[in-house]
């Protein structure tokens, strides 16, 4: 299976056998994606769209979103999710909305928002009272995210187009921060392996410098005694352990561990000779042989108060 994985990208395997070189790993990541979605409750309740849904698919449960549910076969083209009554969203992409945990009346910040599956789900969890400013920086993206708000019957949400950076001008302001990231979308491999062909270590480093200007930009919008979630849909710890690094060496950050019923891999704390923060251990990393999902890094960041 690795071999396979070498044909396409033979940096690739050389980097990743020194993340995770288990030959679940491998066996996982070369293994198709099993569909999800997340039930809009701000359109259905979760009871009356499984009924419908369970009459075509067989449904299972999510175990840390109970909204979310895997089904044994695509979703997106049926009538409930051209409705807005699902969004098609892997699994594991469910995890940092959980955790943050956002409640009816709050101003949120979620910087990196399109295609727009977490605001919705913010949305949701917030019951469509308070508001959300959903960013995006690039006019493309920011199409697919409207289109999706509008779909799902979202009202709260302010459409912005900036750099995420821009936000740390506006300091103590949010009651929840979620930065889901741009990166080297490795947990996505699974989905499709165009991920695995343009991937690029240049690029990892590339990507690690800007989430270490996004994460501390967002801490500074975050108001004190807030929370920010942290995440990513990729594996490196260049892109993960070291920017929740970053962040605790460079403010009073406190890493809160993530108390849901999800397998995770051991967070990596010394890697190619660095050495990272004991409060790492508490991030959950998730490699796609945990869960049988995406991989997935999400980090719970809170600011004293």
């Amino acid at each position: 299976m690795k071999s396979e994985f070498a044909c396409i990208n033979r940096k690739f395997v050389e980097r990743y056998e020194k993340i995770d070189d288990s030959e679940d790993f491998w066996k996982f990541m070369s293994k198709p994606l099993r569909p999800s979605f997340r039930v809009n409750t701000l359109k259905a309740s979760v009871e009356d769209v499984i009924c419908s849904l369970s009459d075509r698919f067989e449904i299972e449960q999510v175990p840390w979103c109970r909204e979310g549910f895997f089904a044994d076969g695509d979703v997106g083209g049926t009538i409930e999710h051209q409705l807005g009554l699902i969004f098609s969203q892997e699994a594991s992409s469910m995890i940092p909305v959980v955790s943050l945990e956002p409640k009816p009346g709050m101003l949120v910040l979620d910087m990196c928002a399109s295609p727009g599956g977490k605001t919705t789900q913010i949305a949701q969890y917030m019951e469509n009272v308070g508001c959300i400013i959903a960013n995006d920086v690039k006019y493309d993206r920011i199409n697919i995210l409207i289109s999706n708000i509008q779909r799902c019957g979202v009202l709260i949400a302010k459409v912005t187009m900036k750099d995420g950076r821009f936000f740390g001008r506006f300091r103590d302001r949010f009651d929840r921060v979620l930065i889901d990231a741009p990166c080297s979308n490795v947990g996505m491999v699974r989905k499709n392996y165009r991920y695995l062909k343009f991937w690029s270590l240049k690029e990892v480093y590339s990507l690690s410098r800007l989430q270490k200007e996004l994460i501390l930009a967002g801490y500074r919008a975050l108001k004190p005694g807030g929370v920010l979630v942290y995440s990513t849909c990729t594996l490196d710890p260049l892109e993960n352990e070291e920017v929740v690094d970053h962040l605790i060496s460079n403010t009073d950050a406190i890493v809160e561990k993530i108390d849901l019923p999800v397998k995770g891999t051991k967070p990596i704390t010394e890697f190619e000779g660095k050495r990272y923060s004991g409060e790492v251990k508490r991030c959950l990393r998730i490699h796609p042989q945990d869960n049988d999902t995406e991989g997935f890094f999400i980090a719970k960041i809170v600011k004293p108060s």
